[in-house]
């Protein structure tokens, strides 16, 4: 049996018995069940989640996330740390009965160095605090494609961003992490302090800890070339399949998404985007502006009908990919694909092209390879991802009639790419509860797993994807 298997809880301790031993801390910031704050703290940014824990606690500090972790512990419940909730479709399949949330999102601050070009960022921050703060100094981050996703959950699993090919998985930009870990200390890990926390943390994320601040590792640009291209979804048989070609020869400078989205009649929709089928392009190319318009050629040359490509403060590339500002209802799926045949791309399009129902707000190919498919020498647990794209469908789910419905449609039109697909998962594109050997190699799965019992072996942490 292992340690896993015979974790043992406090016995004889309920939830409401051990959730009255919260109350008071955080400055009176634990809310249960039936207090008035309860649903708004519980809530989140993917609204199709009804995640219903035992409490909601909200540290203003690292000692009261301390004190929350300790007091969960002595009282039979777990914990789980949690920012924003872009990811929460895991957690919310779970029964939180009796699980603390330790939400993060007051946990915030960015502290730049860039003489070092570092920045040491607090718990729950979000990336657009931090490119801004760095910004000011001609520096920026390996952030994701919105603005308003918390650094910490994002960069712990991974990270997708625009500079990917370029450099990488955000995660390995982390170059020291301070965990709260499960017995309530506070420590610091890097490569030469507590190496084999820091090793696990990269990947494994809140299966180790309350993370409440990192250090990254800055890129040394103050601007960029980026943008879209955007057509109607009658040109898609021709753009799709250009712009896989395309990728095949895409220097690693050069970073691109592919969508076709199928927006709703909204008035605070521009009139180019509202009620519209279409296709988009978008990304960056870390290129001089001559360089990126000769690669960006073959991609114009078939007659966009919006072109946004240019010159850009980093700042504006948060907003290229166009996420919604504020929080959505939202079903997904996803899968990593190899290299796509004509074969694949006319089965993507027989799914997604003109004159098809999907379903779907919208289907994404984000192209990996590059700096992103080589594992880092000094990486984590996680530090790579194996295959040429990320497959992300997403449908919006209002109401649990639309969210059966999002879930049959998103999972259909991956499933039709089964064959080309690769068994490792993105862990900030799984929004379901899956097997975790599934994104890690299962070398770094089993120490990843054996590094967990030793940190927690009462299994007091509750990840979102757990190991």
């Amino acid at each position: 049996m292992t340690v896993r298997d015979a974790a043992a809880r406090p016995a004889g301790t309920t939830s409401s018995t051990g959730t009255a031993a919260l109350r008071g801390l955080c400055g009176g910031r634990v809310h249960l069940p039936g207090d008035p704050a309860y649903d708004v703290h519980r809530a989140a940014w993917n609204l199709a989640v009804q995640q219903r824990p035992a409490a909601v606690a909200v540290p203003h500090s690292v000692a009261e996330v301390q004190e929350v972790v300790r007091a969960a512990g002595a009282a039979g419940l777990r914990v789980a740390p949690q920012s924003t909730g872009h990811g929460a479709g895991a957690l919310g399949e779970k029964d939180l009965a009796d699980v603390v949330v330790v939400r993060l999102s007051e946990l915030t601050g960015v502290t730049v160095d860039p003489t070092a070009r570092t920045a040491r960022v607090v718990g729950g921050t979000w990336w657009k605090d931090v490119v801004a703060a760095t910004a000011a100094h001609g520096l920026t981050a390996p952030h994701g494609s919105a603005p308003d996703i918390a650094v910490a959950g994002y960069a712990l699993n991974g990270g997708l961003s625009f500079y990917g090919r370029q450099h990488g998985l955000a995660v390995n930009a982390i170059r020291a992490v301070e965990v709260v870990l499960a017995d309530g200390t506070c420590v610091r890990a890097d490569a030469g302090e507590r190496p084999d926390l820091f090793w696990a943390v990269r990947g494994g994320g809140a299966n180790l800890g309350v993370v409440v601040a990192l250090e990254l590792d800055l890129l040394p640009y103050a601007d960029v070339f980026a943008g879209m291209l955007l057509w109607d979804r009658e040109q898609a048989p021709e753009v799709v399949p250009a712009w896989v070609r395309w990728t095949r020869g895409a220097p690693e400078s050069v970073t691109t998404s592919m969508r076709v989205l199928s927006l709703p009649p909204l008035p605070e929709l521009p009139a180019f985007l509202s009620g519209r089928d279409l296709v988009v392009i978008d990304g960056a190319v870390l290129e001089d502006d001559a360089r990126a318009d000769e690669v960006l050629a073959p991609l114009r040359a078939l007659a966009p009908e919006v072109d946004t490509f240019a010159r850009i403060p980093v700042t504006g590339l948060l907003d290229v990919h166009m996420d919604p500002p504020d929080p959505v209802p939202f079903v997904s799926d996803h899968a990593v694909l190899g290299e796509l045949s004509d074969e694949a791309v006319d089965v993507f399009l027989e799914q997604v092209g003109p004159g098809t129902t999907t379903g779907l707000l919208f289907a994404e190919l984000r192209h990996l390879g590059g700096a992103l498919g080589r594992p880092a020498p000094d990486g984590g647990a996680l530090s790579h991802v194996d295959g040429s794209y990320a497959m992300y469908c997403i449908a919006v789910a209002p109401s649990p009639e639309a969210l059966a419905a999002g879930a049959a449609a998103t999972s259909g039109i991956v499933g039709t790419l089964d064959r080309w697909s690769l068994p490792q998962r993105v862990p900030t594109f799984t929004d379901t509860r899956e097997d975790t050997r599934s994104m890690f190699g299962g070398t770094a799965w089993a120490r990843l797993a054996r590094l967990r019992d030793e940190h927690d072996p009462t299994r007091l942490l509750l990840a979102h994807h757990e190991v």
